[in-house]
């Protein structure tokens, strides 16, 4: 089998490929893992999940496979993936689990997981746990507990605020003022984005805010704005945040309807940050997806953009190492580390509010800084992403192209983490230029690994 773990955890078709067996597993592979660091004390796992229907399932199997390792759970219910992060430290847990298939259509599902803090795991720790899971005996020296040393499963009062309250802790000052859509997507966000504008002073308008555990991302969220541009037209607003299953990323609409990504997300924050004395080494974080026109953007208002590979997780590594205040992603995860351990939707948007409370200025005007380069991204379905990444042809293919741009844009080919897909993405001086070399390249993709 190819790797169990993605780019963010374990992704699959719920209750296809990603069974409640290998949930099961994968929770009593976690629980030895990360609490064999250390033995002076039973482990302790939180446990949340957005409201896709198989997270009910997975959910039990996940439960059944802490205690039955010896674990006591504390399980949180939907919440979203941030509240797990922030929950797992807030706890004193040590790891957290959060089954959610993020902006994935519903049939999806996943298990994420963090350790103790509520961090993402490294490579290495994910490579022991998925040793455990696919090599029967890797986790030896353990012992099926019974009795007493059977974990114990107890719940979170219903009306816990804490997670809430240490977001709103985080802001500045009030966001009185300010009118705001909020898309929810039909996920986890759904009670708890709308109260968490509200009690920071706007005036929230919210849409997609009924889950019924089969709507989730359907038609709405970070992957439809269509939607929440046309209620943001309608109801006069000052922006609009879009979120995805699990809110650990944030899109936002400006007043006009425009789309703004993660990547003007990041520079509208990292020069509030730096006006703040609050941006370490004048330093913003972000992956090779991001857009080459954030990167003119900074050198030109002197802060310094660090690259590293797709995934948050890596952005993550990078912040904790050299001890960064902000990254993120294009797509809309962005991290807070003063604040968070993971991207956070709901924190993001509130910090993008603060600053349009505090300058008084419109968020396109603001959004403004960054001159994006037309970029077209082609998602090629494949039998196997490797060989549609790596194959002879495709390398050529993307040589070629590459020097017909000759540094006026760029190629970036990489293997989905988490889809059977190989993404293509091209950067040009006009969109046109940009789908013919995508396309180009994705046709050799194709033929390298028909799907």
């Amino acid at each position: 089998m190819g790797r169990l773990f993605g780019t963010d955890g374990v992704r699959g078709r719920a209750n296809a490929d990603l069974t409640p067996e290998l949930a099961l597993a994968i929770a009593v592979a976690a629980a030895h893992t990360l609490a064999e660091r250390d033995r002076s004390h039973r482990p302790v796992a939180v446990v949340g999940r957005d409201p896709r229907a198989s997270g009910e399932m997975l959910e039990a199997a996940v439960v059944a496979g802490l205690a039955s390792a010896g674990a006591d759970v504390l399980r949180v219910g939907v919440v979203t993936t941030p509240a797990v992060a922030y929950l797992a430290g807030a706890h004193g847990a040590d790891l957290g689990v959060a089954l959610s298939g993020s902006h994935n259509p519903m049939p999806d599902n996943g298990v994420k997981l963090f350790a103790a803090g509520g961090h993402k795991l490294p490579d290495e720790v994910e490579d022991a746990i998925e040793a455990a899971v696919t090599r029967p005996g890797t986790a030896a020296g353990w012992t099926r507990p019974t009795g007493a040393a059977i974990g114990r499963v107890h719940t979170l009062p219903e009306d816990d605020k804490s997670y809430v309250n240490h977001l709103l802790s985080t802001l500045p000052h009030r966001l009185d003022g300010l009118r705001m859509v909020v898309d929810c997507a039909n996920g986890a966000a759904s009670a708890i984005a709308p109260e968490a504008y509200a009690r920071a002073g706007a005036d929230v308008v919210a849409l997609h805010c009924a889950p019924d555990g089969l709507n989730i991302n359907e038609g709405c969220g970070s992957t439809h704005l269509s939607v929440l541009q046309a209620a943001v037209r309608e109801h006069g607003a000052d922006l609009g945040v879009a979120h995805d299953g699990d809110a650990d990323r944030c899109l936002a609409v400006s007043a006009d309807g425009a789309e703004v990504d993660g990547d003007e997300i990041m520079a509208v924050l990292a020069l509030a940050m730096r006006r703040a004395g609050r941006l370490t080494d004048d330093t913003l974080v972000a992956t090779v997806m991001s857009n080459l026109g954030l990167r003119l953007a900074m050198r030109e208002q002197g802060i310094t953009l660090v690259e590293t590979k797709v995934g948050d997780r890596y952005v993550l590594e990078e912040l904790r190492a050299r001890g960064y205040a902000l990254g993120g992603e294009q797509s809309g995860h962005v991290v807070l580390p003063a604040h968070a351990t993971t991207g956070d939707g709901i924190l993001t948007a509130l910090h993008l509010m603060a600053e349009l409370a505090d300058t008084g200025r419109p968020l396109a005007e603001l959004a403004s800084v960054v001159t994006k380069l037309p970029q077209v991204l082609v998602n090629v379905p494949v039998g196997d992403r490797a060989a549609g990444a790596s194959a002879p042809a495709v390398t050529a293919a993307v040589a070629e192209a590459e020097a017909s741009l000759a540094g006026s844009g760029r190629v970036l080919l990489r293997p989905s983490g988490t889809e059977p897909l190989v993404r293509v993405m091209v950067e040009a001086s006009t969109v046109d230029v940009a789908q013919s070399v995508a396309e180009r390249i994705a046709g050799v993709v194709r033929a390298a690994s028909p799907a």
